[in-house]
């Protein structure tokens, strides 16, 4: 009997309201259009793509920091879509988030031992002493030294900022972590310092995490499994070694092509993408991704492509992989 995952993300869906004034008619933002992924217990699932393709408003809409227009969440076997605030809080200290910018996330006004203990006034039931003496000790786990406590978050260097976010995030010992974008702000130098920090938080604790980020060769670093948003939606899902030697989907092969190889001599095709990323107020019919393709068909610009699993392990939505199923099947 298969485990059931941590997360079950089915067909989620997101819309913003555009207003457009007294004469012009509403028009709605599809931030998410109905994605289905999960996230088993102990991985780490990485979202790549584009900026506006709906990766960071995914990460909130599993944590509930929004609601869903559509479609379910499901949290180590409940649905928490249906859940209301009030049900919502027990389950909050499951799960965190660490955010892009850690300084806009911390209180200024705050010493770092109340910013990490926070969590723990409203989720257990510590005295002040007991949880200035986590708040020590956490900031020693993420690689800080305790008398950095007394200190405020605008002392600190963006890195060691992000450790602190770290820290408040473990405070209440959660399950899941989604990290939005949480080394993109960083220098390069500090960046594999709190990528290996999260791999050791990983292993020590048992955490799953959800991992947002546009670079690709930042999630080869941590994922397991790695899921490819293009506006709103999610074209192909495999595992990390799948992906990065057999990726499938046109738009993954053209966001590999651009990552940088470190060895010189090996040369690798460069695939340029023409046009501009389309608007989600109104995307195009058919398959969202034909207007940038080079692989694009007729069938690409009238049909949208079903999501579907072309080997274990490996899902796309391409209409070329059903051309080669029919193929196969005469």
């Amino acid at each position: 009997m298969m485990e059931t995952p941590l997360v079950e993300v089915k067909g989620l869906q997101k819309s913003f309201t555009i207003k457009k004034g007294w004469l012009g008619s509403d028009k709605y933002l599809r931030a998410v259009d109905g994605i289905t992924f999960a996230i088993r217990k102990g991985e780490t699932f990485s979202l790549v793509g584009e900026s506006g393709c709906g990766k960071s408003t995914t990460g909130r809409l599993i944590t509930r920091l929004l609601k869903p227009n559509g479609g379910e969440v499901w949290f180590n076997g409940q649905n928490i879509t249906a859940l209301n605030d009030h049900q919502m809080r027990p389950l909050r200290k499951d799960m965190q988030m660490v955010f892009q910018d850690p300084y806009a996330s911390l209180n200024p006004r705050m010493k770092v031992k109340e910013l990490v203990a926070e969590p723990l006034i409203i989720h257990t039931k510590l005295s002040t002493k007991e949880r200035d003496q986590l708040a020590h000790e956490l900031l020693e786990t993420v690689g800080l030294s305790s008398f950095h406590a007394e200190r405020y978050a605008h002392e600190f260097s963006g890195g060691q900022r992000q450790r602190i976010g770290i820290a408040r995030a473990l405070s209440v010992r959660p399950s899941l972590i989604v990290a939005d974008e949480p080394v993109s702000a960083l220098d390069v130098s500090i960046q594999s310092q709190v990528l290996n920090l999260l791999q050791d938080l990983q292993e020590e604790y048992g955490l799953t995490y959800l991992f947002i980020s546009h670079d690709l060769s930042v999630v080869e670093h941590i994922s397991d499994r790695i899921g490819v948003m293009y506006l709103g939606a999610l074209v192909e899902t495999a595992d990390k070694d799948t992906l990065y030697e057999r990726p499938l989907h046109p738009y993954t092969q053209a966001l590999l092509s651009s990552v940088p190889v470190p060895d010189p001599s090996q040369k690798r095709e460069r695939i340029i993408l023409k046009g501009d990323l389309p608007s989600p107020v109104d995307p195009p019919s058919g398959c969202r991704f034909h207007t940038r393709c080079p692989s694009c068909m007729d069938i690409c610009r009238q049909n949208v492509p079903v999501f579907r699993e072309v080997e274990p392990g490996h899902q796309v939505a391409c209409h070329l992989y059903d051309e080669e199923m029919m193929r196969n099947a005469r």
